[in-house]
Formats: C-alpha cells, structure tokens, sequence
C-alpha cells in the first residue's frame, strides 16, 4: 500500500466519522457507536471505499498503537495506589470471576483451554471511555459507587499490557509448541522488564534536559520519539507495536512531566481512537450478522446479565451497600473496547472460532450501545432493590452516633469528604450539636477517630434521614459530590421538614437554580466562594471598611452569586466610597508580661497627655470594654485598641510591650 492510498484512506475515514459522529451525539449515542458505524460504511462490507484486507490490518495495527500510547499517558499510577484496595480486590475479584465463568463455559462447550482462556479474558473486559464519560456527565465520578466502578475499571486497565503478552501462549497452549511459546512469553516478560527499567532513566535524562530549552515543539517531539522508538524495540523482539506504545505512555506518565506530555497528546486523544474504532467496524459483517440476530441478541443479554451479577457479588463482597453494588453491576455490564484490543490482536493468532469474531463484535457493540440507558436507570433499579425487606437492614444499618433519640435543634451534614470534615469539626468546636451520614466505611471510621457522631447510611434516603431526626434538626448541610445526589437530597429533605434550613455544596453552576427550586437556602459554589474571598481580600488593599466589604459580599451572595453567573449587572458602586483616612491612625496591641502598662490605666498612665494617643477600647476574655472604670487596671493578655497618627502611636506602643527600649526604637 502506498503512503498517498494510506493517507487517502484515512482522510476518507476521518472526514466521514464527523458528520456520523455528530449524528450520534444528535441521537444521544455514544461517539464510539459512530465511529465503528463510519467504519462499517467504508469497509469491505459496507461500501467497500477501503475493501483490502492488507489495508485493513494496516489501519487497525496503526489505531492501536496510537490508541495504546494515550492510554498509557492517561492511565495514573497514583490513583491505582490511592484505591489499592478497590482496585486489586475488587478489579481482580471481578476480572478473576468473569475470567474463569467464561472459561468453564466455554471449556463445556468443547472449545480448547487457550481458546476458552481468551474468550473469557474478552468478557472480563468494560468500556472505560463510555462508563467514565457518562459517570463524568452525571457528576458521578466522585460518589461511592463512581469510586466503585473507576477501582475496577483501573485493574481492567492495568491488565491490557499481560493479557497482549499471554495471548501467543494461549495460541499455541494445546500444541507441540507450548514449550516454545512459554519461553517466548519469558522472554516478552524480561523485555518488557527492561523497557521499563532502563525507559525511565532514559525519559527522566532526557526530558530533564530537553525542558531547559522552553520548546513544546522540542518536549513533543521527544515524547513521540519514545513512543516510536518503544514500539520498535517490541516489534524487533517479536511482539505487537502496540506493547511499545503503551508502555512508552506509561513510562512518561509516571514522570514530572507527565502531565504535559499528555496535554500535548490529549488533542489528538479522539483521532488515535477513532482510527481504531473505525478499522474494527471495517470487520464488522452486518449481513452475516443479521442471519442470526436471535441467538445474537440472547448472547448478549446473557453476557451482560453474567458481568452484572458478577460485579455485583464483586462490591457486595468486599463489603459494599446493596446500592453501590447493583449500580455498579449495571454500569460494567457491557464488554468494553479494551476487549477489541485482545480481539484484534487475537485473531491473526487464530484464537477466534471460525464465525466467533463476527458474533463478538456484535455482541460488544449492542451491550455499548445500551449502556448509557441501563446507567440511566440504574440509580432507580438500585434503589428498588435496596428497599426490598430482606435487604433494607443493611442497606440503613447504623453504627451508633450518640443519642439520637433526644436530639433536636441539631445540624446534619451529609458526607464526610474534606468539606464535610471541616465543617463538623467547626461545629463541634463550637459546642453545636451535630450528626454526620456517610457511606463510606473508611470515612465512617474516621469520623469516629475524629469524635464525631456519625452514622453509617445514604443520606439521600428517606430512612436514614428519619433516623438522624431530620423532622427535629435546624439545619442540614449536603456536602456530597454527586449532583444527582444533591438533587435526590434537597427534595426529600424538604419533604421531611419543610422548616429546615438546607444548605448545599456544589460544584455545578447549573445546579443553583434547580437546587434552590427543590427547596435549597443556601447553595454555596466552590469556585465562586474562592472568587468572593479573593475579592474580598482585593478590595481591602484599598483600605474600604471591612463592614463595607462584606456587606457586598453578602449581596452577591444573596442573589444567588447573579453578578458571577453574568445574570445581573455590578451594582457594588464600591466606588461611592470615600477613603475616610483612618486606616494607619488604628492600632491593636496586647500588653504583654512585664510591660510599663501592667496594673495601670488609661488614666494613671496620662496616656493621652504623654503620647497623644487616645484608647477606643480595651479587649479582655474575648469581651470589648468601652467604659472606663476607676477600678480597672491593664492586665497581661488583655488588647488594647488606639486611635492615633503614627507618630502617636509609636510613643504609645512602647508602654504595653515587655521590653519599651527595643520597641520604641522599632517603631
């Protein structure tokens, strides 16, 4: 094939993934169905625009080592290690689970062990692009059952790299070469070993050069090298280009500068896998397909039936709610696009039954297409389930958080993420009776570390509520980060008790309207609370009254942060002000142990007379003391507020200081 059919050919795939694409956003589809769709039109089964099978293979190839290396760039260690335990327990149980059904199926089935092994290893698989961008879209990502999903999804990721390296065993596992093939999976493992190994030293030298220059043209270029010159060293030793890449991309994520290598290649992000996905529609053979649409269709109701079940006993075993594990179970039910990976690279390997491939793509690309839908109504469904008798005690079970029964007048928070933490710890200090609903078992037990009342529950549900005396609470706090959450929360907590104030964290602009029409007080914006502060602290570097200061504040506040949303028009008139010149005449000091001032007074000291400062005010325990008493004498501790030029003020400071010589010749 020649470089100018090769460029024809995927201007001719891009160019008609655009409008298909945009087609598929149109209809509420995922993108991925697009683009398998485009490459379905111009395939050799389709209208045969690209109809070599030379072509083909060259593209696909191609699709998965881009695809691959931005995987890698993306796939972040760090969370892996953050939810280790969710990612190797949970991910591994459910790989594992999924994995060995599949197999014994198969294997009953009659088909041989390699075979079985694969077929099982494609199931195991879910689609990370579909899951976390409708998770991403809901504003799920941060709940329990987000957190769940993601765990699980990351081991998926993390297996790609063995499985691609296990599959020319799993080839040859029931033949006279089984021998040979283990030796060059040993071997395939020692490369990989060594990449690794001698990769990041070779990434981090260079880079740490390459940066001094200030070049992103020369940055980029040098991360593309490594990706080039990693699939090259795998594909010399026998292996698929595809390895190199990703683990190119994984080398330099784990870098300092990994965040920008992928930032340069992210633009790029939906042409590595739009190739890809287009040169797997190109094999797709809908006629073939159609001959046997029922046992299709019931094939892919199963599967999805198995992963679901199979995720589901995953999170129930490691001792998730009822909830969390239904929802998750729905949400990882399809088989996913590292599954056309293993696929792609299985079928030049002759692991696929002759017509199985043609079933498998079908099957993967209905179960993607009905994804979104079963996310959709997998938060009802859960909760369905959850409520259910048998299952409701431990859906609401609730560890003790002091005595409930007599609480009133209390504040709920629901969540115990940062914010939530920070604000009952507030309100502890402060002597305000407060409970607080968390879900996660982890966070539960550090609210009990912290001597915090808490209960264990889903603060969205009407039984947990009526537990922690809602009908009796002053005010509830939704601290959470599921927008869906937070809506599900306001409204029911307004039902409950239509007195309680209810306040709301968000991170969704969109939300403040609807929040406060299901019943919110207050909603309050991470970003536009940070904006406020800052220009809180703006406007007293130009000496306005701080009472001034906050009262605009408040005011923008009140109207539902209108001027930041840029629904209102800037009505502050800071400008009216007149700077009153009294900001450097103020002064606050504490007397200190041993000062001059100590068991004196204004009066016994002439401080007026001999420094020409006047006393407003004097501050003891916390308490302003205007009137001057003949009995009062200046304590240590107490603060002293005076009014004065500077001058003034200078002669005075010294009197209430331990050591007047040094101060006086400070000021």
């Amino acid at each position: 094939m020649s470089e100018v059919g090769l460029l024809g050919e995927l201007l001719l795939l891009v160019g008609l993934s655009i409008p298909i694409v945009a087609l598929a956003h149109r209809v509420g589809a995922p993108p991925l169905i697009g683009l398998i769709a485009a490459g379905l039109i111009v395939g050799p089964h389709g209208f045969g625009l690209i109809d070599g099978a030379e072509e083909v293979e060259a593209l696909s190839e191609l699709g998965v080592a881009l695809l691959l290396f931005a995987i890698g760039l993306e796939l972040s260690l760090s969370h892996v290690r953050r939810w280790a335990r969710g990612v190797f327990l949970g991910g591994g149980l459910q790989v594992g689970a999924t994995l060995g059904v599949v197999a014994a199926a198969a294997l009953a089935l009659g088909l041989p062990f390699g075979q079985a092994v694969f077929y099982g290893a494609l199931v195991a698989m879910s689609s990370t692009a579909i899951v976390t961008r409708a998770y991403a879209d809901r504003g799920d990502l941060d709940t329990r059952h987000g957190r769940s999903v993601i765990s699980i999804l990351l081991f998926q990721d993390l297996c790609i790299l063995p499985l691609m390296l296990l599959l020319p065993l799993l080839a040859r596992i029931d033949g006279p070469q089984l021998a040979a093939a283990a030796a060059e999976l040993a071997r395939g493992l020692a490369i990989m070993v060594a990449l690794v190994a001698g990769g990041q030293f070779v990434v981090r030298w260079t880079l740490d050069r390459v940066v001094l220059f200030r070049d992103r043209d020369l940055f980029t270029l040098c991360v593309g090298f490594f990706g080039l010159a990693a699939a090259l060293i795998t594909s010399a030793a026998g292996f698929s280009i595809a390895i190199g890449a990703f683990i190119a991309g994984l080398i330099i994520s784990e870098s300092e500068y990994g965040l920008q290598a992928l930032s340069d290649v992210l633009p790029f992000r939906a042409l590595f896998s739009g190739i890809f996905f287009m040169s797997v529609g190109m094999l797709l053979d809908i006629p073939a397909v159609l001959a046997q649409l029922g046992p299709l269709l019931a094939l892919t109701a199963g599967l999805m039936l198995l992963k679901a079940l199979l995720v589901l006993g995953t999170v129930l075993a490691l001792g998730g709610l009822w909830t969390t594990a239904v929802v998750s179970g729905l949400s990882l039910a399809q088989v996913g696009e590292f599954s056309f990976l293993l696929a792609a690279a299985g079928l030049p390997l002759g692991l696929f039954r002759e017509g199985d491939y043609q079933f498998f793509l079908s099957a993967a690309v209905l179960s993607m297409v009905a994804t979104p839908t079963m996310i959709q109504l997998a938060r009802p469904f859960a909760q369905r389930v959850a409520a259910r008798p048998g299952l409701a005690r431990r859906r609401s079970a609730a560890p003790e958080a002091g005595n409930l029964v007599e609480r009133a007048g209390h504040t709920i928070v629901v969540g115990y993420g940062l914010a939530g933490r920070y604000l009952a710890r507030v309100l502890q200090a402060a002597g305000i009776a407060c409970v607080v609903v968390e879900q996660n078992p982890e966070l539960v037990a550090r609210a009990r570390e912290d001597g915090i009342a808490v209960v264990f529950g889903d603060g969205t549900q009407h039984a947990v509520l009526e537990h922690v005396r809602l009908r009796k609470a002053r005010v509830i706090v939704f601290a959470i980060s599921s927008a869906t959450d937070e809506r599900r929360g306001v409204a029911l907590a307004r039902e409950i008790n239509p007195a309680v104030r209810i306040v709301v964290r968000t991170r969704y602009i969109l939300a403040i309207d609807e929040l406060r029409k299901l019943g919110a007080n207050d909603v309050v914006v991470e970003e536009f609370e940070a904006s406020l502060e800052l220009f809180a602290l703006a406007l007293g570097s130009y000496e306005i009254p701080i009472n001034r200061i906050w009262r605009e504040v408040e005011s923008v506040r009140n109207e539902h942060y209108a001027l930041l949303r840029g629904k209102g028009g800037p009505d502050l008139r800071l400008d009216t002000l007149q700077h009153l010149g009294i900001h450097d005449a103020l002064e606050l000091v504490e007397v200190e142990e041993g000062a001059l001032a100590i068991g004196g007074s204004a009066t016994t000291l002439e401080l007026r007379r001999r420094t020409g400062a006047v006393q407003v005010a004097v501050v003891r325990d916390g308490q302003p003391i205007y009137r001057r008493s003949p009995d009062f004498r200046y304590r240590a501790g107490d603060t002293v507020v005076l009014v004065g030029d500077p001058d003034c003020l200078g002669h005075a400071l010294p009197l209430f200081r331990a050591d007047p010589i040094s101060s006086s010749t400070d000021a």
